[in-house]
């Protein structure tokens, strides 16, 4: 028998099956992302979660869309295992649909843990600037973070909504005894959130400390603008204050106990100078707080549990992103310890741990000035 790199032609031929069957589970999937996107976008999910099971007419009429695209679109999500569908043989304008119990709490809950539609609206973003993202794998340049639109800022936002409002204030930040304790007493703390986008990250530590002041800073003004809307739709305008502007202002040096930059470094085209900044800012008895992907700490051929998704943003949004600059450092999505570890000695600190705090995507740094 035949062999071609040491492989058999039988051997080979089951690799070629096994990858085209992983292929079109691919596209399946990507079809069903899609898919999950025009449902959320359109409200689909929650009339259905509100109403209960709907013929296409009945769904349509309930959210201004067109009857024949939301039959097509109620058959698709059937096929594809999101939908259930009832009298299946009584005619395609008097079927009915429903959403499963189970599936409600992932596409419909936008305050739970377990909401998972925003990554549908994230990966549009993600994908949007794509023509840009080619020509930057040909040029080495990158793509303004402002290229990716509307859906990657919102979709960040409503995916990291659940965690910074609930789990920041009542789970992460009081496993920091000291950072807890400061932050609970007067006189009153200050904070400095670095890279904040919608805002849910300073607003989240505001509303589990009611003696803090946070101050948000972003470059990205669109962000800045929906991050003041949420600060007054919160009720919390007075104590966080939201500013596209650069930190490293030498006025801002000093000022603050605690700084805190959450899913941001390994955007920066330059991380060493961004946390040279942080540690001005922050007083000589204070922290600052990094959250960061919890990617392993060297690479491997099939990477840890979060890797094939860290690696998917890095390639279509985070690398580029932070490639813009010349001089840009090239981190991408995949900041594993040891290259944050070189860039906070870079950057001058004395110290960096990793705190024990648990969590499926996100690694906790704590850095000493």
């Amino acid at each position: 028998m035949s062999t071609i790199h040491g492989m058999s032609e039988e051997a080979i031929a089951g690799q070629r099956d096994a990858f085209i069957e992983r292929f079109l589970q691919s596209a399946a999937g990507a079809f069903s992302l899609f898919s999950i996107y025009i449902g959320d976008k359109l409200n689909l999910y929650r009339a259905l979660a509100e109403k209960g099971s709907c013929t296409p007419a009945e769904l349509a009429a309930h959210t201004g869309t067109h009857e024949r695209y939301i039959r097509e679109w109620l058959e698709q999500q059937t096929v594809a295992g999101i939908l259930n569908v009832e009298n299946v043989n009584h005619g395609a304008h008097a079927r009915r649909f429903s959403l499963p119990p189970g599936h409600v709490e992932p596409l419909t809950e936008n305050g739970s843990l377990n909401y998972m539609a925003p990554l549908a609206q994230l990966l549009v973003g993600a994908v949007h600037p794509l023509q840009d993202v080619l020509d930057a794998y040909r040029s080495g340049g990158g793509v303004p973070f402002e290229a990716y639109g509307t859906d990657l800022r919102e979709g960040q936002a409503a995916i990291n909504y659940p965690a910074f409002w609930h789990q920041l204030p009542a789970e992460w930040l009081p496993a920091i005894p000291d950072v807890h304790a400061r932050l609970l007493v007067g006189p009153p703390a200050r904070v400095a959130d670095i890279g904040v986008g919608y805002g849910w990250s300073s607003l989240g530590m505001a509303r589990g400390y009611p003696k803090i002041s946070v101050d948000g800073f972003d470059l990205d003004a669109p962000s800045i603008e929906r991050a003041k809307e949420n600060a007054i739709r919160t009720g919390l305008a007075e104590r966080v204050r939201f500013e596209v502007r650069d930190a490293s202002d030498p006025s801002l040096a000093g000022q603050y106990d605690l700084v805190t930059a959450f899913e941001a470094v390994h955007d920066m085209n330059d991380p060493v100078g961004a946390l040279a900044t942080m540690r001005r800012l922050v007083k000589k008895d204070g922290t600052v707080l990094i959250v960061d992907e919890r990617v392993g700490d060297e690479f491997t051929p099939t990477g840890n549990d979060v890797e094939w998704m860290m690696y998917g943003w890095s390639i279509l949004h985070c690398l580029p992103v932070g490639m813009t600059d010349p001089n840009a450092a090239g981190t991408g999505t995949v900041m594993r310890a040891d290259t944050l570890r070189k860039y906070a000695e870079a950057a001058g600190f004395s110290k960096l741990e990793i705190l024990p705090i648990e969590h499926f995507f996100f690694r906790f740094y704590r850095l000493t000035p």
